[in-house]
């Protein structure tokens, strides 16, 4: 500072004035002031150094394009060319930051780009798909999600070239085309379809209404029968038509089957006393068996089964029973019968009666020739008719026991 008031800055371009001082003030004073700016601007340069590894590349150049005007000659006191040096030795590394920062912001743009290309990708694997068996809700539901991804990586992704951009999305916009139209397609023809099975189901209705109060309980159960397997053939309407559809057939169903099953519940009734009847006549039948004597069985069995006829029909759940019951003591009857027959049958008598005498004369001649042989001391020969005689005498007792 000079005696003028002037405030002088030594550099190595030489000296300069940066400021003057008030008359009235000291001189430490008026020097702190640009000592103060000279330590702003270092901060600044400080703050600029930190800032390059986390903002933008062109940020910090800006910065530091403005703080290098600020150096030129700048109103304070310090080491301003040390503060120059300093700044120009950041652009190395503004340049370095910017390289990686393109770098960056490219393998951005290429995975942006990579999300894009599997959007679409996706999106027409669909649209090829509309001629194979597909669940439409679920497969549109997954195209709006495509869409939505699209719509998100515009708005808050990294931006992609336009050409490419635009191409894409023609892309994505004609496979979502080509779905909708499908799909409009599918659902025309569904609703056809299913107008066609509203058709044949009121008309099978109109059947099963037509016979629910006839009392042919037989041919219309079976006519009910057939009705449903046609029903079960119809295929199917909407939920909401396949629901109102079923319950006007079922409730005409309902009418037929309620009223067979209070007919057959009278009945039942009705045949009570007929199966206790019929119980009663089983045990008379059980006690037939074991056949001792066939003829009286058999004239026994038949009293029982004209009572049987004639005391008519029982319950329906109780019929295959009972039948089944007197089937089977009339069965063991007729086994007995075909024995005796069997056993009695006069040809057969006759043959079995020959055959015993010749073989009672084998066996006469298998003693003669066994002494003869036991004479001579033949032990294997001995062996040989004993045995043949064994086999003799027990096709003789198998002949005998039919005569």
């Amino acid at each position: 500072m000079d005696e003028e008031g002037n405030v002088w800055v030594r550099s190595g371009d030489g000296e300069r004035i940066v400021g003057q001082y008030a008359a009235g003030g000291s001189k430490k004073d008026a020097l702190a002031i640009y000592v103060r700016r000279y330590l702003d601007l270092r901060a600044q340069l400080n703050l600029i150094a930190t800032r390059i590894e986390t903002v933008s590349p062109d940020e910090s150049a800006s910065a530091l394009k403005t703080l290098e005007k600020q150096l030129v000659e700048p109103s304070a006191v310090g080491d301003i060319e040390a503060l120059r040096t300093r700044a120009a030795g950041l652009h190395a590394r503004i340049d370095e930051r910017r390289a990686e920062y393109q770098a960056k912001r490219q393998q951005i743009r290429a995975a942006a780009l990579a999300e894009k290309e599997a959007i679409v990708a996706r999106a027409e694997e669909i649209a090829d798909s509309v001629d194979t068996p597909i669940n439409w809700r679920d497969t549109r539901a997954e195209l709006m999600d495509l869409l939505e991804r699209w719509r998100q990586a515009q708005k808050s992704g990294p931006r992609i070239d336009k050409p490419t951009s635009d191409a894409l999305w023609k892309r994505l916009s004609h496979a979502r085309k080509v779905f909708e139209d499908a799909r409009r397609a599918y659902f025309h023809r569904l609703d056809a379809q299913r107008s066609q099975v509203v058709a044949a189901k009121e008309r099978l209705i109109a059947r099963a209404e037509e016979i629910a109060h006839s009392t042919d309980w037989r041919e219309t159960s079976n006519e009910m029968r057939r009705i449903m397997d046609e029903w079960k053939a119809a295929g199917r309407a909407s939920k909401k038509d396949d629901d109102r559809l079923w319950e006007r057939f079922m409730a005409a169903r309902e009418v037929f089957f309620s009223a067979r099953s209070a007919h057959h519940s009278a009945v039942d009734q009705e045949f009570a006393a007929n199966l206790q009847a019929k119980l009663g006549l089983l045990e008379e039948a059980e006690a037939l068996l074991p056949v001792d004597d066939v003829d009286a069985a058999r004239a026994a069995y038949r009293d029982i089964a004209d009572r049987w006829e004639d005391i008519g029909m029982v319950p329906r759940s109780d019929y295959r029973r009972v039948e089944g019951r007197l089937r089977e003591i009339e069965d063991e009857i007729r086994r007995a019968e075909a024995e005796q027959w069997r056993r009695t049958d006069p040809q057969k008598k006759q043959r079995s009666s020959g055959m015993a005498a010749q073989l009672e004369a084998l066996i006469a001649e298998l003693d003669v020739e066994i002494a003869e042989a036991e004479a001579a001391g033949d032990a294997e020969k001995i062996k040989e008719l004993r045995e043949a005689r064994t086999a003799r005498e027990a096709w003789l007792a198998q002949v005998t026991s039919d005569l």
